[in-house]
């Protein structure tokens, strides 16, 4: 039997959304308020989903104290309270929340091997959220 799990974990992190691709109008007309040269922050709430079997013995996808575990020491430890502009990741990439929940999926496709990955899901603000799964079509 296939379940899937979900859990969720807050972090807040600040980033402003600028490309030394554009010019300061062309960013300004992109990224509108977001584009303060001081930034802002949020407070995002990460969902991981993943699945598997249910473990006969555990009665369990996965064990959580694993995947709080591994989300705690490579995610949140890795962005929680960060610009996120200062960090490796996004030297050339702009730190929008689609780009970032890009890089928690790769951390976690990389490294959590305790169950299958199915997804990332990212909520910027009440009116914001973002979703990723590998390039793997998410149904609505």
């Amino acid at each position: 039997m296939k379940a899937h799990l979900t859990r969720r974990y807050r972090f807040s992190a600040s980033h402003r959304l600028h490309s030394d691709a554009f010019s300061a109008q062309e960013n300004r007309t992109v990224y509108g308020k977001c584009n303060n040269p001081h930034g802002h922050g949020h407070n995002y709430a990460l969902e991981v989903t993943v699945s598997g079997p249910v473990n006969d013995r555990t009665g369990m996808v996965c064990n959580l104290v694993d995947l709080d575990g591994f989300v705690e020491r490579e995610v949140l430890s890795r962005y929680d309270l960060e610009n996120l502009n200062m960090l490796q990741e996004f030297a050339r990439n702009v730190p929008t929340t689609e780009n970032l929940c890009v890089e928690i999926f790769e951390i976690l496709q990389r490294g959590f091997p305790h169950a299958h990955l199915e997804r990332v899901r990212l909520e910027e603000t009440m009116l914001n959220s973002f979703e990723y799964a590998g390039g793997v079509e998410i149904a609505p």
